[in-house]
């Protein structure tokens, strides 16, 4: 058995086992408990429409694929402490936050990515020492800019094939 194979048996193992990806939430069995929440929180009011979406309209702007799953983590995140303050003896409310739950799971940390990017908006590029520092990394940054998506994945294939199981 090939590698490759072998990764590809434990990965089924595992979906198996855990019984879905993250991405395979059936939201046809959640309408019911959403629309239970909306009316929960009275979400039919006027006020609702004051100002436009609050999520959505920031999706839009987030056109890729793992930059979207970037904003969707933070999104999510916001939902679960919104419900955190919910009572969770009622059935829609505790089975839309395990399923948020299980989505946060799936993915990637959003928080560190927006902390970096606040780190690097707070770096002061007059001081020398931090104009030093980033003249030592600028044609690294450069390469990683120009490197082309074919070149990422001959680099994955590349060290798929050195795998010694």
């Amino acid at each position: 058995m090939t590698c490759q194979t072998y990764s590809l048996l434990v990965l089924s193992i595992i979906t198996i086992y855990f019984g879905r990806f993250g991405s395979s939430l059936i939201l046809a069995n959640l309408q019911n408990d959403i629309d239970k929440l909306k009316a929960e929180f009275n979400s039919s009011h006027s006020d609702v429409a004051d100002g436009g979406p609050i999520f959505t309209e920031k999706l839009k702007n987030w056109t890729e694929r793992n930059e979207k799953r970037i904003i969707l983590s933070q999104i999510v995140s916001m939902y679960l402490e919104m419900l955190e303050n919910t009572d969770k003896s009622k059935g829609h409310v505790r089975h839309i936050s395990e399923e948020l739950f299980t989505l946060k799971n799936s993915l990637p940390d959003g928080l560190k990515k927006l902390k970096d990017i606040m780190d690097l908006a707070k770096l002061q590029m007059s001081d020398l020492k931090i104009q030093r520092k980033a003249v030592n990394e600028l044609f690294s940054v450069l390469q990683t800019l120009v490197e082309t998506p074919t070149s990422f994945k001959r680099k994955r294939s590349q060290s798929q094939r050195r795998c010694k199981c």
